[in-house]
């Protein structure tokens, strides 16, 4: 069978790709990894959906379900940047309303349920990098250890930062060299009375980088930010996590209540800026990650996976249709979020100024 469209990645760009293809009646096939697994999937960061999400889930058809799942809510910001004090910032008079921290397992699900729902073919395996030449549109897919091989009109590349399509299609531009090491704390201490009802997400910046923590559904999360030059070996261990922890001044209290002892491993993961151009052309497409992926302090990372997936599965749809220029109308889309991001992220880091000396730093204030 020749698909009119497979979508690589089954996230939430990918799978809002392969639902507003699918509702346009292609033919789809979405292939993701985690599709249709058994057992709970491993917490991964990125979890805040800001308010002005709320309007394409309701676009989408996707608001009743949505809203009817356990998020937590996210009412707003406490932030020690640019002074020790914590400043706040509510969503209270944001006409979209709060935000949320999701539980990404069940939204991801949701997701994929909708395309398929919609009519695309969604199927538990992963694409594969390999090379390739001018018109071809064939996609490698590995699952249960073996590979195959399916043949397209159009490739949609929501792989994330991986970009296992476009990065042989274009160049990756990266930003920084921003990393987050981070760990999920679940288990409360014994004969604690206090539950965490803290639902504003904590941003507290530290000479070496920064801090985030957030309360989602499985527990609180807690992140630090730094260069990947810069990590100190200590942070890779449980014990070492929580000692650098114990060096804020306000991520610490956040940990009130969790038992230490039940400390996990920190984890690992790219968090700098990237941009791939170009980030469509002839016969395929990147969206999310794949095409732009933000650093996390700016807080819309899921939020331009939707609008992006959404944007590349009607572009598709249209080049699909003999409408050529829709893939121009594509590049410029990105274009204007890549000013509106980098205008932000140097306003943002810009107000942070007590460390000038120091290498995170003064990296950042000689970039703007």
């Amino acid at each position: 069978m020749t698909y009119e469209v497979i979508v690589a990645g089954g996230g939430p760009a990918g799978a809002v790709a392969a639902l507003v293809l699918a509702r346009a009646g292609r033919r789809v096939l979405l292939v993701d990894k985690n599709a249709g697994g058994c057992g709970p999937a491993p917490f991964r960061i990125g979890e805040t959906l800001p308010p002005a999400a709320r309007p394409l889930l309701h676009d989408l058809g996707l608001w009743p379900e949505f809203v009817a799942a356990p998020h937590l809510r996210c009412v707003g910001t406490y932030a020690s940047w640019g002074s020790e004090a914590l400043h706040g910032r509510s969503h209270l008079h944001d006409p979209q309303g709060h935000g949320w921290h999701l539980d990404r397992t069940r939204f991801d699900a949701l997701l994929r349920r909708a395309a398929e729902a919609a009519g695309a073919e969604v199927r538990r395996a992963e694409a594969v990098p390999h090379s390739t030449h001018a018109g071809d549109r064939r996609v490698l897919i590995r699952a249960d250890g073996r590979r195959g091989e399916e043949r397209c009109d159009w490739l949609v590349d929501a792989t994330g930062r991986r970009a296992v399509i476009g990065r042989r299609q274009g160049r990756r531009h990266r930003q920084d060299r921003l990393v987050a090491v981070y760990a999920l704390f679940t288990r409360r201490l014994p004969g604690h009375r206090t539950e965490d009802t803290e639902l504003r997400t904590l941003v507290e910046a530290v000479p070496r980088g920064w801090w985030y923590s957030a309360r989602v559904p499985a527990g609180r999360v807690v992140a630090h930010l730094t260069d990947s030059d810069l990590t100190d070996s200590a942070l890779r261990t449980a014990e070492g996590f929580l000692d650098a922890i114990g060096n804020t001044r306000h991520v610490r209290t956040r940990l009130a209540g969790y038992d230490p002892a039940d400390a996990p491993a920190p984890r690992w993961t790219s968090a700098h800026g990237l941009r791939l151009c170009p980030a469509a052309g002839p016969g395929w497409i990147a969206a999310g990650d794949a095409a732009l992926a933000f650093d996390p302090l700016s807080s819309q990372g899921i939020l331009n996976a939707l609008h992006t997936g959404a944007r590349a599965g009607l572009t598709v749809d249209r080049c699909l249709s003999g409408r050529q220029a829709a893939l121009a109308d594509y590049s410029l889309f990105l274009e204007r979020i890549t000013g509106a991001y980098e205008r932000h992220h140097a306003e943002t880091y810009g107000q942070e100024r007590r460390w000038p000396a120091h290498t995170f730093w003064e990296r950042r204030q000689h970039a703007q």
